[in-house]
């Protein structure tokens, strides 16, 4: 049987536990929406009101989902090159789940101190905290220990580069968090653009 086809099992047991802890984190960031308690027979407009109070943890959720969402695709998209385990990854991901299950809290922190420089910073700090992890987890799990040798060059490249911009994506948003913590936020949506620029889209992505 060839190193291509034989099952990894530890391979795929962190795979599995990877997947289950991006799962969680990415369900108990609804945990910090907060349902609103009035009384019975208020009228419509308050309950409009505590709807709006909670659009800035609406928002923190929508934009920590998506990015959550952004870890896990390229956590998926580098393992899928990889065809055995190598023990240098286990320290590494490790390091990156734990941040991925914290990212609950420094959502809710943000979104609840808006305008704030202390949180703002706090929650880019995080999100760089993950990109830098995620960056070397996917450089272990596309190098010479782990990858399969039938995997494409410009896939490995293509996973590299968006690892690389999720980082300075990060880095733009925690920029932003000391100068204008309002908008930090808004900074982690340059990683598409950085995106672009690191990467070419493989052919066979469409």
């Amino acid at each position: 049987m060839s190193a291509t086809t034989r099952t990894d099992h530890a391979l795929e047991r962190l795979v599995f536990f990877s997947d289950a802890v991006f799962a969680i984190a990415i369900t108990l960031l609804v945990l910090e929406l907060k349902v609103p308690h009035l009384d019975k027979g208020s009228p419509d407009r308050a309950y409009l009101a505590e709807l709006a109070n909670l659009i800035p943890s609406f928002a923190g959720f929508i934009i920590s989902f998506a990015v959550v969402g952004v870890f896990w695709m390229g956590h998926h998209r580098a393992f899928a090159l990889a065809a055995r385990y190598s023990n240098r990854i286990l320290g590494w991901n490790m390091a990156l789940l734990g941040v991925i299950a914290f990212m609950p809290f420094s959502t809710a922190f943000f979104a609840q101190n808006l305008n704030q420089h202390v949180p703002a910073i706090f929650y880019c700090a995080t999100m760089l905290a993950a990109g830098a992890l995620n960056m070397v987890v996917v450089r272990i799990a596309t190098g010479p220990d782990m990858v399969d040798p039938e995997a494409d060059p410009a896939m490995v490249r293509y996973a590299r580069g968006r690892s690389l911009a999720v980082v300075i994506g990060a880095v733009t948003a925690l920029v932003l968090a000391f100068f204008i913590p309002a908008y930090a936020q808004i900074g982690l949506a340059s990683i598409g653009l950085w995106r672009r620029l690191l990467t070419s889209r493989p052919t066979q992505l469409g």
